[in-house]
């Protein structure tokens, strides 16, 4: 595990960049790590990862790309449907792996899309 100083803050992150503590995220942290990765969240970016923010508070481990469009691929792509490509579009760099980071899930098992 590596501290780290993200958006003013001192954060733990495992070596695979993954906050080691789920609850020391926040929007402003969300922002700072898509910055870092050369990302600028959208509408669809914020759908995904509050969307994978909550299913892992419920489950405690992160959603397939599966549950991902199924539950809100509607909102994700409205006009056409949502599919893995579409996700890794949103997040060009690992796709899911890269949305749980940007989420702040602490575990390295997330899904790939």
């Amino acid at each position: 595990m590596t501290a780290t100083q993200i958006a003013g803050r001192a954060l733990e992150f495992d070596n695979k960049g993954h906050l080691v503590h789920f609850e020391d995220w926040d929007r402003e942290l969300a922002e700072a790590l898509a910055e870092e990765e050369g990302l600028t969240l959208g509408e669809c970016h914020w759908k995904v990862i509050e969307f994978l923010r909550a299913y892992y508070a419920m489950h405690e481990i992160p959603p397939s790309p599966k549950v991902v469009i199924r539950s809100i691929g509607s909102e994700v792509s409205a006009h056409v449907p949502c599919t893995r490509k579409h996700l890794e579009g949103l997040f060009p760099d690992g796709g899911c792996k890269q949305a749980c980071r940007i989420a702040g899930l602490p575990r390295y098992y997330c899904h790939s899309c």
